[in-house]
């Protein structure tokens, strides 16, 4: 076009900053902005705004709020492309904080707002400000729209809240396949197989059909509640009955159901029969099932299977040092623990997140910034004194799931265990405590927090990478079964 001597106008920017987005090309993202302040289009509401999205989706959330900031003219669509940047980057603390000010504004949210702080709400386990959000979206007459219903019915699950995702679920107005999908993965991701097999049922009694996603979600409510042959039909009338090809995702999710039972040899069967190469994917769910049985083994090949496919991932390096350490096999740790360090592999630290009075808090082990860090530390040192007294004895073979100290002490700074010690100090007596974690929750910090709930007389929930865990007098909803 430009060779042809033909000149862009602010709808040709427009649609090549779409494709740039679409494609996370930010290098030719950042070359059209420079035409774009050539041109003089920079001052245009559209294309601002999609210089914004198109930064955004490239992860480049600072130079998008730069040029947000920087907009002499800002509509709903412009305030809700920046919340969007910051929901779709993890960062659904300042989405949340974005919409704050939207309101001082005096800007009005549409749907896809309220859609995308539901889902920064989900992403943290905010609770509190999801309820709000509930109030806001009644009130401006939004809950009819089935897609937001659909979101408010996954905040509420993944919240933890099933009963109020249900009975949001039954009073919608309109379903679609979203909707059953949104509340049969909140049955899933609690742990509540039996329920969700009994909602898939109801699905297909009233003529919804199910899709890739549906079935995703069942079997993985199958394998979280050990419902093996129950996921082996559901599977096997996917493809025979309903016609739905099995992807890559299917397929993990199957070697996860008969991994968790404890069934390796008929996972790594299954992995050797699939019609497709297994992926990084499913060889970690094999490395994670080894790592529950102490598998040694199978561990190490399905170990050595993610290298390859994934070498600067650290979590197979974390898992396969888990099972060597609670294998005894102190040379093959140190070993591996090596091999990480040479290969300059970095894992990802523990970050815990609590709501407490509206307010977001963000923990990470080893991190001492917090302005009660040392009423935090106080009541951690309490909370392991009466541990010890109930039985509890640390467990050594998880310290790389945060840290790579190899004291007794690095566990007690587990970012899970700083958030219920902060929930502990900042809320009433029998206040459900509820946590959302980055990555899944350590052996030693589950089986803390059991003995933690049982102590204090506190419902606990931990929101991990993977599920629910829901702590109650000792007891976890799991049946130490994740």
């Amino acid at each position: 076009m430009k060779q042809e001597g033909m000149q862009p106008n602010n709808v040709t920017f427009v649609l090549l900053l779409n494709a740039c987005a679409s494609l996370a090309a930010l290098e030719q993202g950042k070359q059209l902005h420079s035409e774009i302040i050539k041109r003089g289009f920079q001052s245009d509401v559209i294309v601002g705004r999609t210089l914004v999205d198109m930064y955004a989706k490239c992860g480049c959330t600072e130079d998008a709020r730069g040029l947000f900031d920087n907009m002499t003219e800002r509509d709903v669509v412009s305030w809700t492309a920046m919340i969007a940047g910051y929901a779709q980057n993890g960062l659904g603390k300042e989405a949340l904080a974005l919409y704050e000010k939207m309101k001082q504004a005096g800007v009005q949210p549409n749907s896809v707002t309220f859609v995308l702080l539901l889902k920064a709400c989900a992403s943290l386990a905010a609770l509190e400000q999801g309820k709000q959000l509930h109030s806001e979206i009644i009130k401006k007459g939004f809950l009819s729209d089935v897609v937001v219903g659909s979101t408010l019915v996954d905040m509420y699950a993944k919240c933890g809240c099933t009963e109020d995702a249900r009975e949001l679920f039954d009073n919608m107005s309109e379903r679609n396949v979203v909707s059953w999908n949104a509340m049969i993965a909140g049955y899933a991701q609690n742990g509540l197989g039996k329920d969700a097999l009994a909602l898939f049922e109801q699905m297909q009694r009233e003529g919804m059909k199910p899709d890739e996603v549906t079935y995703i979600s069942v079997l993985s409510a199958c394998a979280h509640s050990g419902l093996v042959d129950q996921g082996r039909y559901v599977f096997d009338s996917m493809c025979k009955n309903h016609g739905v090809t099995p992807t890559k995702e299917h397929y993990a999710c199957m070697v996860d159901l008969l991994g968790r039972a404890g069934c390796l040899a008929d996972a790594e069967l299954f992995m050797n029969k699939m019609p497709i190469q297994p992926n990084s994917v499913v060889w970690m769910t094999l490395l994670g099932a080894a790592r529950n049985h102490g598998h040694v083994e199978i561990g190490r090949r399905a170990f050595d299977r993610v290298v390859k496919l994934e070498p600067k991932n650290a979590s197979p390096y974390v898992l396969l040092s888990n099972i060597y350490a609670a294998a005894g096999k102190t040379d093959e740790l140190a070993k591996i623990r090596n091999e990480m360090k040479e290969a300059g592999v970095k894992k990802m630290p523990g970050c815990s997140w609590i709501e407490v009075d509206n307010q977001l808090h963000a923990f990470v082990v080893g991190d001492a910034t917090h302005p009660q860090s040392k009423e935090i530390q106080a009541e951690l040192d309490r909370l392991v004194g009466l541990m010890k007294k109930a039985g509890y004895k640390p467990n050594l073979s998880f310290v790389l799931d945060d840290v790579e100290d190899e004291e007794e002490n690095a566990l007690c700074g587990h970012s899970e265990k700083q958030a219920i010690a902060f929930g502990l100090i900042n809320t009433p007596f029998g206040t459900p405590i509820r946590i959302k974690k980055n990555l899944r929750v350590c052996g030693d910090c589950h089986n803390a927090t059991k003995i933690i709930s049982k102590i204090v007389g506190r419902d606990i929930s931990v929101m991990d990478a993977t599920r629910y865990h829901h702590f109650k007098d000792g007891f976890c909803s799991c049946g130490d079964y994740w």
